[in-house]
């Protein structure tokens, strides 16, 4: 099984580490400020690692296709275990790991991605293992041959993987450390305090105007009758 002992990364809801006050736009800020590049989850070095990866699988493909395990020199038991063993290594290269190499280099720092690459490379890396020794015990000398060198190629990717997957999940710690800090900031902020509204009613009432009075209208003169 792996000998790495990686660190335990959580994926945490931010919303479950804002303080009540705190807005959409200062929490999409926060995780953009906490999101620093990672030199070394570069994607040169990625695909440097499923290169050899991939190269190993086909390598390993080609020397199970070629082993002759009915001439065995050993019981039934011993060959039908074996030939089990190899059925089992093919379906996984033939299919389980082929689906998780392009999802990885979708996602070069997904996390769990990277954690199923790597335990099926550790299972392969155990089974394939067994073949190895059984072909060394009751196979010929070229067919151990060839596999021991499948197997270094395996054994070369597998803690290449392992390295990269343990100091990215380092990383991912560190980073949920510093946006952990800088809630806990902004927590210690205390709000800006409600603008007041000051009315002054103490200066009395304007009075409205008063109104103008009408002047009577004045009546025109009487007209004087003509004389005689």
């Amino acid at each position: 099984m792996s000998q790495y002992s990686l660190p335990l990364c959580v994926a945490v809801s931010l919303a479950l580490l804002l303080p009540g006050g705190t807005t959409a736009q200062e929490a999409s800020q926060t995780t953009v400020a906490a999101q620093p590049p990672v030199p070394y989850a570069s994607v040169n070095e990625l695909n440097g690692i499923l290169a050899q990866v991939k190269q190993t699988a086909q390598n390993m493909q080609a020397d199970l296709e070629k082993m002759r395990i009915d001439r065995w020199k050993t019981d039934s038991s011993t060959k039908r275990q074996t030939q089990a063993n190899v059925d089992s290594i093919q379906r996984n290269l033939k299919s389980a790991l082929p689906d998780l190499l392009p999802q990885l280099s979708n996602s070069p720092e997904d996390l769990a991605v990277s954690f199923k690459l790597y335990r099926n490379l550790d299972a392969l890396y155990d089974v394939f293992g067994s073949v190895v020794e059984a072909a060394g015990a009751f196979g010929s000398k070229d067919e151990f041959q060839s596999l021991s060198n499948d197997m270094s190629g395996l054994e070369n990717a597998r803690r290449g993987f392992g390295e990269r997957m343990q100091r990215l999940a380092s990383a991912k710690e560190d980073e949920l450390g510093r946006l952990r800090t800088q809630i806990k900031t902004m927590q210690a902020v205390p709000p800006p305090p409600p603008k007041k509204i000051v009315v002054d009613d103490t200066e009395p009432p304007k009075k409205p105007p008063a109104k103008k009075k009408s002047k009577p209208a004045t009546a025109p003169p009487a007209s004087t009758p003509p004389s005689n």
